[in-house]
């Protein structure tokens, strides 16, 4: 039995999953695929956990009865979804780099401007990890009123959030330096028809 049309039914399947645009591809692993799935599926769970909550909050305190720990909630969706957020973001390049400057350049300007940006967030995500964890280690002794919860499980998002940032920003270099780090040619909607039809036919 010949595997070839069972492998490619495979790869279409994971490109109909995949969240990663074509044009990317070349940047990216399909190993961290699905984790960036998960990313973001976290981060529309805590918009949508934040907004419901904060309605919540205005709702009871307009009735004279505010509910205390729904802020703590709140505070807790908002900045685990903001960290997550920049670790999702950063996997799909869609804020932190001068993208802007760099696809005006080509050949090894591009590559040391794409270079260089990627350097300085990978140096950035480094930091978060490292004084992140320092906050996270000294949040044991603050705590969070009125559920005395300590500050560190809010602390967590921080080297969290730059370890997943370093990650990405790794396997972008790696990929740019294979491959370039221009992205690949969208096709047109003729050539994208012609394509189906050809498929269609075999």
């Amino acid at each position: 039995m010949d595997p070839g049309p069972l492998r490619d039914d495979r790869e279409a399947q994971a490109r109909r999953y995949s969240l990663v645009l074509e044009r990317q591809r070349h940047l990216k692993w399909r190993a961290f695929d699905f984790l960036e799935q998960i990313l973001m599926v976290l981060c529309g769970v805590a918009l949508a956990a934040f907004t419901t909550t904060v309605f919540f909050d205005v709702v009871t305190r307009t009735l004279g009865h505010p509910v205390l720990w729904v802020q703590e909630v709140t505070t807790t969706f908002f900045v685990y979804g903001v960290f997550i957020g920049t670790a999702a973001a950063a996997r799909r390049n869609d804020h932190l780099y001068l993208t802007a400057i760099a696809e005006a350049m080509s050949g090894r300007t591009r590559l040391a401007v794409e270079t260089f940006t990627r350097l300085v967030v990978l140096g950035a995500a480094l930091c978060m990890v490292w004084f992140g964890y320092i906050n996270f280690r000294q949040g044991f002794g603050a705590f969070r009123m009125p559920s005395m919860t300590p500050l560190a499980s809010l602390y967590a998002a921080i080297p969290l959030s730059g370890a997943l940032v370093a990650l990405f920003t790794i396997e972008q270099l790696i990929n740019g330096w294979r491959n370039g780090f221009a992205d690949a040619e969208a096709e047109s909607p003729e050539e994208i028809l012609d394509s189906d039809r050809f498929r269609a036919s075999t």
